[in-house]
């Protein structure tokens, strides 16, 4: 039970796949500008992380490591990935189409994102057990959902606020990042897990 504490609390805060190892960043930058997007965004990285890190578990585990063929992770966890995304954009297409509209380009581009092969590359590599590792893809998802959430709210009130023409967009953007970063790096980084 410490272990999996741990193991959630370093892939939230310490270990954030966003603010540490900089991955995911076109959907944080694309998607972050309003809540209602950037929530949807979170739930379905959350999904499709989760399912991944349970997928392709068992799939390195009960199929490229006894056939001896474990050079062919990275190909096969990208088609995995890409069919679970396609799951998602059905499913959020028949059930919220003005969250589909939203989400726009980001959600099909959720099949690159960076983000979720980590997480699935770092809990094969972490060494993770089964439940391990589907707490370690929850926990990134969550991390990751939490940053977008952060970030969405942030550039929600710099719209409202006078800032330098050279700044506006993405610009203030990464210089936010930056500072969250900054801070998770220092104060998160300080506990011992």
């Amino acid at each position: 039970m410490e272990n999996i504490l741990a193991i959630m609390l370093s892939a939230i805060f310490i270990n954030n796949l966003v603010l540490t190892k900089f991955l995911g960043l076109c959907p944080l930058f694309g998607v972050s500008k309003d809540t209602k997007s950037a929530m949807g965004m979170s739930l379905a990285v959350i999904f499709v992380m989760t399912l991944a890190s349970a997928s392709t578990w068992l799939i390195y585990t009960y199929m490229l490591t006894p056939l001896n063929i474990r050079f062919l992770q990275t190909i096969s966890f990208i088609l995995l990935i890409a069919t679970l995304v396609q799951l998602i954009e059905l499913i959020i297409r028949k059930h919220s189409p003005p969250l589909y509209r939203s989400l726009g380009i980001y959600l099909p581009l959720i099949t690159t994102n960076c983000a979720i092969m980590g997480a699935v590359l770092l809990s094969i590599r972490g060494g993770y057990s089964f439940v391990e590792g589907i707490v370690f893809g929850i926990s990134a998802g969550v991390g990751f959902g939490m940053v977008l959430l952060i970030m969405s709210g942030i550039r929600e009130r710099l719209e409202l606020s006078d800032t330098p023409k050279s700044l506006e967009g993405v610009p203030l953007a990464f210089i936010t990042v930056g500072i969250l970063s900054i801070i998770f790096v220092s104060f998160f980084g300080r506990i011992p897990l």
